[in-house]
């Protein structure tokens, strides 16, 4: 296996974006009974300290913006930070949260930013709490939330806006003006993941948090549970669901880490994903997990595989590693989603096997169409997944479907050289390509055609929408050209003998798509 291949290979994790917490009879029973007593105490402990910390956080901010130019001080901030801290304190703790604290916070001169790993459940709040309230970002629609949105906005947060399509270049800007200003800002809470995940692994850290080059705090966030009853991934249980699962507990662990602070080296101050890739490593190995290149795009593929009817696990891509090294965009990936669903909505697990691999090309089972096949099928088990497909066609199709390439195959089909190919043609040498003498094009050739001929731009325009006909297009010229380079050199020298005239002069070009891999 060359090491470019290897990359491709699916990772040797779990699914980070799934959590099934499996609860025996016992467990059910014990929720139900501290649930009669515990949760409805508990929501009311809750509801009382929100509306108490509500003063306190209205004072802080009166008089100011919603996206504040200047940090909040004096007497404002004196008087209602320590209450709301303690009133932070008191929530989780009636939320029966049992919280462990381990290491030295940094000082705002020490650590501008924090930065906060896994990334596993909305109580992760803790984290801000116990650090002393720092900033964190949020979205511009959570401050608009009635008595949460006051609350959050006491913190100073960096908000961000989903409608302004600037709005990551000015958050990046206004993290870096206030992690550089010397202390008069609150320091900066951020969860580099960017999404929820298990806690099985460290998925890829966005860059934002490390791109000011100051010094950053990690923070580590465990919860040494029996029963899981916190974490909040895209399938799962729902906030709801957790709230009261949570709420019916005799307590919930959680250990808050502070690992020692991480300078940047000038390497790393210019190049903010090599400092967010060593800070990240440090924490995986710290909490004794591996790290993968999955990312928040994984679950939008995730997202929309469900939409499709697909097994969820069927968009995990790690789309950034497999866009970056095959220049994939958001928009491509999920066409190719569209169309894989097209292939693979009646096949079971949502997996294509052969048979609707053909199905969906309109082609018999062959020995061509099983070469085909098994350049997609890349671990060798007999189906592809969506991760196989993608691969497959931007490593194995694309390169074959260049001007050149097309223009050669539609004089291969064009047997009269008029400028057109008639189904009589096309069948011919499909028939002859795939060694099937009967074989019925009637269907594949009507997609193609708009009448009842073929022009180039037809073709043209079918072949770069559907790579996976580049090679079935191709290989009677592969064939032929094979066939004259095993003749004798004096019978190489001759013409090919074919009535579209194409050379095979032009063979690096119709086999280039399989030197590479």
């Amino acid at each position: 296996m060359v090491p470019r291949q290897a990359s491709f290979f699916p990772p040797p994790v779990p699914n980070p974006f799934v959590q099934q917490t499996r609860m025996g009879a016992a467990s059910r029973l014990q929720i139900f009974f501290l649930g009669i007593i515990l949760l409805p105490i508990r929501v009311l402990l809750v509801a009382l300290i929100i509306l108490l910390a509500w003063p306190f956080a209205a004072i802080s901010t009166a008089c100011c913006p919603e996206k504040l130019t200047h940090p909040i001080t004096g007497w404002r901030r004196k008087i209602t930070q320590p209450v709301l801290k303690f009133l932070g304190h008191a929530m989780f703790l009636s939320m029966g949260f049992m919280v462990t604290v381990k290491g030295k916070v940094a000082s705002p001169a020490e650590a501008p930013i924090f930065v906060a790993a896994p990334h596993s459940t909305f109580f992760d709040g803790i984290a801000c709490v116990v650090a002393g309230l720092p900033s964190m970002v949020s979205r511009n629609e959570n401050a608009q939330v009635p008595l949460i949105g006051r609350l959050l906005r006491a913190v100073q947060p960096v908000l961000v806006s989903r409608v302004d399509p600037d709005s990551r270049k000015n958050t990046i800007n206004e993290i870096i003006r206030r992690a550089t200003s010397g202390g008069q800002w609150p320091q900066i809470l951020v969860f580099p993941e960017g999404t929820c995940t298990n806690r099985s692994c460290l998925i890829t850290f966005k860059p934002g948090a490390f791109i000011p080059g100051v010094p950053v705090q990690p923070i580590l966030l465990r919860y040494p549970n029996k029963l899981d009853t916190v974490t909040w991934t895209w399938q799962g249980y729902t906030f709801i669901q957790l709230c009261m699962l949570t709420f019916c507990q005799l307590f919930t662990k959680v250990e808050v880490e502070f690992m020692p602070v991480q300078v940047p080296n000038d390497e790393e101050k210019s190049d903010p994903i090599l400092f967010a890739c060593r800070v990240r490593s440090l924490m995986a190995e710290a909490l004794g997990i591996p790290v993968t290149d999955h990312t928040y795009e994984d679950c939008r593929l995730m997202i929309s595989a469900g939409q499709l009817t697909l097994p969820m696990e069927a968009g995990l891509v790690e789309f950034t590693k497999i866009s970056r090294k095959l220049k994939l965009d958001w928009d491509s990936i999920r066409k190719q989603l569209d169309e894989y669903a097209t292939i693979a909505c009646c096949s079971k697990g949502g997996r294509i096997g052969i048979d609707e691999f053909a199905e969906y090309l309109k082609l018999p089972v062959s020995d061509v169409l099983r070469q085909l096949f098994t350049l997609f099928d890349r671990n060798h088990d007999g189906s592809i997944d969506f991760r196989e497909y993608v691969i497959g066609l931007a490593v194995l199709c694309n390169p074959a479907n260049t001007e050149d390439i097309i223009q050669m195959a539609f004089k291969l089909f064009d047997v009269d050289e008029d400028g057109f190919i008639t189904e009589e043609e096309f069948s011919t040498i499909l028939q002859a390509s795939l060694g099937v003498p009967d074989l019925d094009v009637s269907g594949l050739f009507k997609e193609i055609a708009q009448g009842d001929s073929v022009s180039y731009e037809e073709f043209k325009s079918f072949a770069l929408k559907h790579p996976q006909y580049a090679k079935i297009f191709t290989t009677y010229l592969d064939l032929q050209t094979c066939h004259v380079f095993s003749l004798p050199k004096e019978a190489q020298a001759a013409p090919l003998i074919a009535s579209n005239k194409v050379s095979p002069e032009n063979h690096d070009e119709s086999t280039s798509d399989k030197k590479d891999d």
